[in-house]
């Protein structure tokens, strides 16, 4: 039985960074782990690679062959990915008898609540490899000093959750540096346990733009409340 993480968020939400820091404080207390980059657009990695998709094949290929943006590159990357399924098992079965996975995925956040071919990836490497695996779903923490995007994460958390089906664990990253984007409307606690989301509401009148769009947002606090499933860890890199 073997077990792992598939690390999602948006760009610039800190995966590639807790990859790193997750595989290191695991190989300090002597878990083997093995990091597998399935980010195309990653050439820079910190970390020690044990399978890089960049050897089945590359974004900059892709876009320059297809005449594809980097979003539709990424799409095109996941689908040949999922056609060639065979490639990453058998990269993956030599490490399965004692390794902890860490899965580093894009940072295109479609691939994870609208396109399917991420989750059959994830689908058939568990069903396949015999995997237990749960989805770590970064958030800038910095989001929460903004209301509207702040519900922008949830809805993304939320419709992630419901897509992937997996064990899901939301965080909030880089909370050592909240403080820098300004002062919190309410507790911590009140963005980790996602509370009453009414009283966001003044705070959401306060801006024009968000204000034009009052009721359509109270109606998705509360369709975020009613599934209630969302809330966050915290995390600090070091």
């Amino acid at each position: 039985m073997v077990f792992g993480q598939v690390v999602i968020g948006p760009p610039g939400s800190g995966k590639t960074t807790y990859c790193n820091g997750m595989s290191q404080f695991l190989s300090l207390v002597g878990r083997k782990v093995a990091v597998i980059n399935l980010d195309p657009a990653n050439d820079a990695l910190p970390y020690e690679c044990a399978i890089n998709i960049e050897d089945l094949i590359k974004l900059s290929d892709v876009m320059s062959e297809h005449s594809l943006g980097p979003n539709g590159g990424l799409v095109y990357c996941m689908d040949y990915l999922e056609m060639n399924i065979d490639w990453l098992e058998e990269k993956l079965k030599p490490l399965i008898e004692d390794h902890y996975f860490l899965f580093d995925f894009p940072g295109q956040v479609e691939l994870f609540s609208l396109h399917t071919n991420a989750r059959n990836i994830i689908n058939k490497l568990i069903k396949k490899l015999d995997l237990r695996l749960t989805a770590v779903h970064l958030v800038d923490a910095h989001l929460c000093c903004d209301p509207g995007k702040y519900v922008s994460a949830l809805l993304l958390s939320l419709s992630t959750m419901l897509h992937l089906e997996l064990p899901h664990i939301n965080v909030l990253s880089k909370i050592d540096l909240i403080e820098n984007y300004g002062n919190l409307a309410f507790n911590l606690d009140f963005y980790t346990d996602v509370q009453d989301l009414s009283y966001l509401q003044y705070h959401l009148d306060q801006d024009p733009r968000s204000a034009k769009y009052r009721k359509l947002t109270k109606e998705l606090c509360d369709v975020i409340d009613d599934f209630s499933l969302v809330n966050f860890s915290t995390l600090d890199i070091q």
